[in-house]
């Protein structure tokens, strides 16, 4: 993938695109509901205000900064040298839009989309403190994703250093990442790790030798409910961002739409198959996962992979999560309520992986330099985007602590930071803590 130039969409492409955009927050709907029924009872009311409202400051803060600093392809932005090759690491844009003509242009649907993906993106890691985040120390967190590390990475996969890499150093078509595998899904993962790490497993979960205690979520319909909502802002993500930073005609709409269907499919029925079979039964809350992830695996090469393909790349997101997720839990006593780091993270590089593998790659095209290209996002992902946004949350922990009090997190943190429960006419299990 070359940096697109700058360019116009046909009306009509852009009202669909315009359309697809507005598609995007029943996916924030579908993972606040997934996240919510995964949690616990008392907590209900905690989690949903929550996702509204780090959705709400995630687009905001993008609005104020993000975009300037994540920018379109063809638009201004900072360079710096590699081998006499140009490459831009970061957009050197106006804030508040300013001088963005609001009229439909590329630039300013993708300025959208930014809006949106970045809310997503900040919804992703409530999974993983769920129960004991406080919520004024999540939006604090929001606005360090939405306004430094989701648009710098955006800027790179999208028209900066990594999309470059085809043109400038002849590694395939460059970093290729259609719907946002890696900058609003991994991203979100690894935010979703970095807090779990600081915050620590919630209280009851381990026992005193380190072996994990079930706590299953409350609501499993809400659960499955939220698959239904999240599938359907995915094709809109997808969708419009292959049309916006792949070049992909608004024909290809279809293509995407079957490639994360089939995509989220597969992976269900694999996490049901595996689980059926280790387990006696299904677990509703791993297939619910296992569906996530396989949109979350499917969004890098949504464009650019026969259907076949895309049912592989489910198959293995499937799998991929009911084990990851044990692994976490069991062996690295990582507490994620909501599988965030097993869905967004794991299922998000695994995406952009299977691209270098499975895409179709044009005639000409340098096969082997392309998983030089994706391992390279994959690498600074890991070796940059993990590490900052790690220092960053212990940096917030110091001086706002994120953890709610233990009495807060006894007593609920619907009760405790809200004030009224979810469910008042329902009496909210007690016995909890019984292991402390």
């Amino acid at each position: 993938m070359t940096p697109l130039p700058a360019r116009v969409l046909p009306d009509m492409a852009a009202a669909l695109c315009l359309l697809f955009i507005l598609l995007v927050p029943f996916a924030a709907a579908g993972l606040a509901v997934i996240n919510t029924g995964l949690g616990r009872a008392r907590n209900a009311a905690h989690m949903m205000l929550s996702s509204l409202c780090v959705f709400a400051l995630g687009a905001i803060v993008f609005f104020v900064v993000g975009f300037a600093w994540e920018g379109y392809p063809g638009g201004p932005a900072y360079e710096f040298i590699l081998q006499g090759k140009p490459l831009n690491w970061i957009a050197a844009g106006q804030f508040f839009f300013r001088g963005l003509p609001l009229d439909g242009s590329p630039a300013s649907l993708a300025a959208l989309l930014g809006m949106m993906s970045a809310g997503f993106a900040a919804v992703i890691p409530l999974g993983s403190g769920a129960d004991r985040w406080r919520l004024g120390a999540a939006c604090v967190s929001t606005a360090i994703l939405a306004g430094w590390t989701y648009p710098l990475f955006a800027h790179w996969v999208w028209g900066g250093w990594l999309a470059q890499l085809g043109t400038n150093y002849g590694l395939g078509q460059g970093f290729i990442d259609s719907g946002g595998a890696a900058p609003v899904q991994a991203v979100g993962g690894i935010t979703a790790l970095a807090v779990t790490w600081v915050l620590g497993p919630r209280r009851g979960k381990y026992t005193a030798d380190r072996m994990p205690m079930a706590i299953p979520g409350h609501h499993a319909v809400l659960v499955l409910l939220g698959c239904f909502l999240v599938w359907l802002g995915w094709i809109g993500l997808d969708c419009a961002g292959a049309m916006l930073f792949t070049a992909a005609e608004a024909g290809r709409s279809v293509l995407i739409a079957v490639n994360a269907t089939v995509a989220a499919a597969a992976a269900l029925l694999a996490a049901a198959a595996i689980t059926r079979f280790r387990f006696g039964k299904p677990d509703a809350s791993l297939c619910a996962n296992g569906w996530v992830s396989g949109l979350v695996a499917s969004s890098a090469g949504c464009a650019v992979m026969p259907p076949a393909a895309a049912m592989i790349v489910g198959l293995v997101a499937g799998a991929l999560v009911t084990y990851t997720v044990e692994l976490l839990e069991l062996h690295l006593t990582v507490d994620d309520p909501g599988g965030s780091i097993s869905v967004h993270l794991i299922g998000g590089i695994w995406g952009v992986l299977a691209v270098a593998w499975l895409a179709k790659v044009p005639a000409g095209a340098n096969g082997s330099g392309q998983w030089l290209a994706q391992l390279a996002g994959i690498a600074s992902l890991l070796g940059f985007v993990l590490p900052l946004t790690y220092v960053l949350t212990r940096l917030l922990n110091h001086f706002y602590p994120l953890r709610v009090a233990a009495e807060g997190e006894r007593q609920g943190l619907d009760l405790h930071e809200l004030g009224a429960g979810a469910y008042p006419d329902f009496v909210s299990h007690n016995d909890d803590f019984l292991q402390r």
